[in-house]
């Protein structure tokens, strides 16, 4: 008969195997390496590719780090005061603004197309292809002529920089825009990103169906893409470029007056950058995320370049959704886009 003080069999147990392994450690090898390294690749294969989104803070380097004044690259540390000092009264446009912000947008550019040369190529998806927006297959093409066809339209970049050069030295943005004062003002950033895709969403619908004639002279060029490729992002001709992305431009400083030269950097880097992304042929790790909120991805102007009439706006669904007009991808697969996009 045991004594009511004995401990259970139960524990007696569970101390003897304790010191089993604290004896020999012959338990503890039960976990196979293989079985370790297994896991870790497991993890590491999911984790890598959400290393790409480091492209959206990269995008914004410039204006964060000159304005940063504990850093070297402080505009105040670099250029001298009568470069940056502007009264509107008396001063006329000076250059380093609009020199910085066409740099700006060039420096988020070379983070996005790292990014996109990396992630295709495999090395962010552990040695395979990502997954196509399309399930017949994002379309070949070598890597160096996709990028020198992007840089050297005449209707994307250099349309832009002339844009950005016209306005800026003809003294024709709100005051506010040529003040190096502060840093990037986030609200007004974000006011900009909705105004111009707002605006751009109007001008989309009219080219699309305010007459034949107007779309094929403007849009009807850059829809010969149906299974778009990122370097397709400003393939397309000068009048779609000036309907759809500079007149919402200039509308948009206009509305949103308060930004600093630093925002607009960011609004510029932002725009141009995400623009460039929406068109690419691959699923990027956070669109998933993105549509959840109504944030523009590849996918989703995939289905405008495929069939059209949806998905009219840019960087934000938002309107489409309001409007009717909005499709997610996933309602033309398996058979036109690939599932789980």
């Amino acid at each position: 008969m045991s004594d009511q003080n004995d401990p259970p069999p139960a524990l007696v147990s569970s101390v003897v195997s304790a010191g089993t392994l604290e004896d020999d450690g012959s338990e503890l090898s039960s976990i196979s390496p293989d079985f370790t390294r297994s896991t870790t690749e497991t993890v590491f294969a999911k984790v890598l590719p959400w290393t790409g989104a480091l492209v959206w803070p990269l995008m914004l380097a410039l204006p964060l780090l000159m304005t940063d004044s504990r850093s070297l690259t402080s505009y105040e540390e670099l250029f001298p005061s009568n470069w940056y000092t502007y009264d509107p009264e008396v001063d006329k446009p000076k250059p380093l603004g609009l020199t910085l912000g066409i740099i700006a947008v060039a420096v988020g550019q070379v983070f996005v197309l790292l990014f996109f040369a990396a992630y295709r190529s495999g090395y962010l998806t552990n040695g395979t292809e990502p997954t196509s927006i399309q399930s017949r297959g994002a379309r070949g093409y070598d890597f160096s002529e996709g990028l020198s066809t992007h840089l050297s339209q005449p209707e994307g970049f250099v349309l832009l920089v002339v844009y950005l050069s016209v306005t800026w030295m003809c003294n024709l943005m709100p005051a506010n825009y040529y003040s190096f004062q502060g840093t990037i003002q986030w609200k007004e950033l974000v006011a900009c990103l909705v105004c111009q895709d707002g605006i751009q969403y109007a001008m989309h619908l009219l080219e699309h169906g305010l007459s034949p004639v107007l779309y094929r002279m403007s849009h009807k060029p850059h829809h010969r893409f149906t299974n778009p490729r990122l370097f397709d992002a400003f393939n397309g001709s000068a009048t779609d470029t000036i309907l759809m992305i500079l007149i919402p431009l200039y509308l948009t400083a206009n509305i949103v007056r308060t930004c600093n030269v630093w925002t607009y950097m960011a609004f510029g880097s932002s725009y141009a950058n995400w623009l460039t992304l929406i068109h690419a042929e691959y699923a990027l790790p956070w669109d998933g995320i993105f549509r959840s909120i109504g944030l523009g991805t590849p996918g989703d102007h995939h289905v405008h370049h495929k069939f059209f009439k949806y998905n009219y706006g840019h960087l934000f669904m938002w309107f489409d959704m309001m409007c009717g007009s909005y499709r997610r991808p996933e309602t033309f697969a398996p058979k036109v886009f690939n599932s789980g996009i």
